[in-house]
């Protein structure tokens, strides 16, 4: 199954992380954003947005992982227009904060995950497993 993570520049260790031991559990990464730098141009700007939405388009699943910026939401809103699973990973529950939660954290294909983010690679590994069966 092929998977891409959404987050943001602030949590680029932990995208590595999951990104890391989803492949070691032989899960396909459809594209690494964190090799890159930010952007300095409208043109590298562009590039990268191509790149990011065909690996959503081409992804099975999404992980978010929050906090997350503009350009993960996006992309939420891209893998959710297209009715793919989505794995959204809240270290302190704030999608259940009716103050700060999005209306879209709560749609069927969003499943929220709470707790650590090894918890997150366990769930999405087995939730794989028993698709693949």
């Amino acid at each position: 199954m092929k998977f891409y993570v959404a987050s943001s520049f602030k949590n680029i260790d932990s995208v590595k992380y999951v990104s890391e031991r989803l492949i070691s559990k032989g899960f396909i990464h459809t594209y690494d954003w964190t090799q890159l730098g930010k952007a300095s141009t409208i043109e590298q700007l562009r590039e990268i947005g191509h790149k990011e939405k065909n690996a959503v388009i081409e992804a099975d699943f999404i992980v978010v992982l929050l906090p997350a910026g503009k350009g993960s939401h996006i992309e939420l809103g891209i893998a959710l227009g297209q009715g793919k699973p989505i794995y959204l990973h809240s270290p302190n529950e704030e999608v259940t904060n009716l103050e700060t939660t999005s209306t879209f954290y709560h749609l069927p294909e969003v499943e929220p995950c709470f707790g650590t983010i090894e918890e997150l690679v366990d769930l999405i590994a087995s939730r794989g497993q028993i698709e693949a069966n």
